[in-house]
């Protein structure tokens, strides 16, 4: 690819979280690619987690590496250690996590004037609203990476200004998003809580300091491709100013290596004992199920998402995160003999794994997901058709999506959205029976299931062309350094 003819410097700076960092320092790899100065702005744990992400993209000679910052978490009362949501206990830290970030403006700052050559924009995702202030003062401009669809964003946008959710009593209760070419039946129960009902004072300052935010960004950087969602694309173009679709960008990851150390450390050896078992099983015929970073299910529940994966009598990668790793889990996987009774048909794995070197074997036919958008949009990029199990946040978004606009999966049953923190409060989503009744219906070898899969494989296909040369997201990101230079000389 050309180098742009001025030294450009991009700096990226992702909210701690996985679902935030995983997918912009996979777009840093793509920017770096036109050849481009990129810097990822993180804390200490966080860089040490992700560097040999970065140590495989110096390998290739490009322009990039990830900046330390500290993070003030003990000042702010978080526990010792905690830089990344995903190790937070409790929601109610949540505000604490976000008031910490800020004091990164500071250092940020500091950073910036002594940084070579300068930076050029900054690139940061939607919470991170003070990233806008910092930009101001340095006089470049600033650009949001969404980590969700614009099928959500512009179905939200309309949310925000019709406020028909506000008009229903019941969880249960049901409406339809107006104005848009597809029927999305959403109940006022899936909906995310703070769309539900009044938000803490906090909560709601947040929310407002990140719509205005988005209103002063010079432009919007989506991880989509335009021809996965051309309706919802072309409506939200019309919402904010210069929206650039950019994705999927974790199909940057090509080799093998590079797949199994993104994220956590993968929790085994991905080549021996995972990939031998899944080339030992036939094409498409194993269920991957896996549930993010941050979805805390109740030990009741995760006895019912085993269950039912035994009874599908279906062969199955089944992925126990930390947060769901427990004592009791493991007590009952032992007491159980779980893992015996479904020796060679079915496997666990204890923390993380390498999902998009699993998603893209030949022998996965399924995904049983939360419906996080960075999971979802892996599903698509593999033609993995999926099984729709949202918990909270925009998972139900991304349901309505998967089932109703692209017709590539099935969904589970879950009727009301839950606090990911506080799940055992709430038991049991879907029961065994459920489970089993949505592998079943996926894994069918009849008309529909054939359908599903030939779109699912026609998507993967879309998905690959958007970021090679010439595509959509390879045209819109040559867009965006344009506009990145042009905005230069305009200051």
């Amino acid at each position: 690819m050309a180098s742009p003819s001025k030294e450009l410097h991009f700096l990226l700076m992702p909210l701690m979280s996985q679902s935030h960092i995983i997918p912009l320092t996979d777009f840093a790899k793509l920017l770096a690619l036109y050849g481009v100065n990129v810097s990822i702005i993180t804390t200490p744990l966080n860089a040490q987690k992700y560097k040999s992400i970065v140590t495989y993209a110096i390998k290739s000679n490009l322009k990039i590496q990830l900046i330390p910052l500290h993070f003030p978490n003990q000042e702010f009362g978080l526990p010792q250690g905690c830089e990344n949501m995903d190790t937070l206990n409790s929601l109610e830290l949540f505000k604490e996590f976000f008031l910490a970030s800020e004091m990164m403006q500071e250092p940020l700052e500091k950073l910036i004037q002594e940084l070579e050559p300068k930076p050029s924009c900054i690139i940061s995702t939607s919470p991170l609203t003070w990233t806008q202030q910092v930009a101001n003062k340095f006089k470049i401009p600033r650009y949001i990476f969404q980590t969700i669809s614009c099928f959500t964003l512009y179905c939200s946008h309309i949310l925000n200004q019709t406020k028909i959710q506000e008009t229903l009593v019941l969880d249960l209760d049901s409406f339809l998003i107006p104005n848009v070419p597809h029927k999305i039946e959403f109940t006022k129960g899936q909906l995310p809580h703070d769309s539900r009902k009044k938000s803490s004072q906090d909560m709601e300052s947040i929310f407002d300091q990140i719509k205005k935010s988005q209103d002063l960004a010079r432009g919007t950087l989506i991880n989509t491709f335009e021809e996965l969602e051309p309706w919802y694309v072309d409506a939200y173009k019309k919402v904010v100013n210069r929206v650039f679709c950019i994705g999927p960008v974790s199909l940057c990851n090509k080799e093998m290596d590079e797949m199994v150390d993104r994220g956590n450390k993968a929790s085994i050896d991905e080549h021996s004992n995972c990939l031998n078992w899944l080339d030992s099983m036939t094409p498409k015929s194993v269920i991957y199920a896996c549930f993010g970073s941050l979805c805390n299910i109740s030990f009741l529940q995760m006895k019912e998402i085993g269950l039912g994966l035994e009874s599908s009598n279906v062969p199955f990668i089944w992925i126990i995160r930390g947060l769901n790793f427990t004592p009791q889990v493991e007590k009952w996987l032992r007491d159980e003999n779980f893992e015996e009774r479904v020796k060679g048909r079915g496997m666990v794995i204890r923390g993380w794994a390498a999902q998009v070197l699993i998603l893209s074997h030949l022998s996965v036919g399924g995904f049983l997901t939360h419906c996080g958008w960075n999971s979802t949009l892996e599903g698509i990029s593999s033609g993995v058709p999926m099984i729709a199990f949202p918990m909270f946040a925009e998972q139900f978004y991304n349901e309505k999506f998967i089932v109703d606009v692209l017709k590539i999966g099935v969904r589970i049953g879950v009727e009301v959205s839950t606090n990911s923190w506080n799940e055992d409060k709430n038991g049991v989503l879907v029961n065994k029976y459920q489970v089993k009744k949505a592998i079943d219906q996926l894994m069918d070898k009849g008309l529909e299931g054939e359908e599903r899969r030939k779109r699912a494989k026609e998507l993967a296909h879309m998905s690959k062309k958007a970021i090679q040369e010439e595509g959509s997201s390879y045209l819109n990101t040559k867009l965006l350094i344009e506009d990145v230079m042009q905005s230069s000389t305009q200051i």
